[in-house]
């Protein structure tokens, strides 16, 4: 079990690589960037370049234990078919008409080259802030017989929380990494954060990632000592 509040995770210690995923949402140039959406909407995208490493770090230990890593992107299409007009009232509103940001055919769509980003890894493209409305995210992982998420990225607030309200009225585990998630709000990051723990833990359980990897280590030891124990080996 991985250590968090209100109650470890998960519920019932049952913390199965294969049917656990880690999503990695929005970790892309228009968001990180300083010449991004957010620094033009006017946010500083320091504190989302600064969870990095510990994504990185998060997604090479869930590898090694057979995690399945799922990486989302936000954007539109090129012709901008997929926007409302509320959306482009938005968009010319925030000064972004005629540019590409969130836009697909942009470089700024692109995940960050220095994000860990393996062949295996699944990347889900999203136009809105939850990976669930207009995608394939939930049959990919009904497909995979996956059942427990982890959630990390950007930004804590928006695209992640959406995220993961969705995800617990669809009865998914989740468990929200405070310090692998970011927001250009501090306040709305902090409000996040605090809201997946009332009620008991309403959107699941809240932890660090200094947790979540002592108890991925101890899942990849318990695995390899059943590996070497008599009654698996061979005769």
């Amino acid at each position: 079990m991985i250590t968090a509040r209100p109650f470890d995770y998960p519920y019932d210690g049952r913390l199965d690589p294969r049917t656990t995923a880690l999503l990695v949402i929005d970790l892309q140039e228009d968001f990180l960037s300083t010449t991004g959406y957010f620094a033009r909407s006017g946010y500083d995208p320091s504190p989302l370049r600064a969870i990095l490493p510990t994504v990185n770090r998060l997604i090479q230990k869930a590898r090694s234990v057979g995690i399945q890593i799922i990486h989302t992107r936000q954007g539109y299409r090129a012709d901008l078919a997929d926007m409302t007009p509320y959306e482009k009232w938005r968009r010319k509103r925030a000064g972004l008409e005629g540019t590409d940001v969130l836009l697909r055919c942009s470089p700024g769509f692109q995940l960050v080259a220095d994000l860990d980003v393996a062949p295996d890894d699944i990347i889900v493209d999203k136009t809105c802030n939850s990976a669930f409305t207009y995608t394939d995210l939930e049959h990919v992982l009904h497909a995979r017989g996956i059942t427990h998420l982890m959630f990390s990225g950007c930004t804590t607030d928006v695209c992640v929380h959406t995220t993961l309200r969705e995800a617990c009225d669809r009865n998914f585990q989740c468990l929200t990494i405070s310090d692998a998630c970011a927001s250009g709000d501090q306040y709305a990051h902090d409000a996040a954060l605090h809201m997946v723990t009332v009620e008991n833990g309403i959107f699941g359980a809240l932890t660090d990632s200094a947790a979540v990897l002592e108890g991925l280590a101890l899942l990849s030891e318990a695995a390899t000592a059943g590996r070497e124990s008599p009654e698996h080996q061979p005769q």
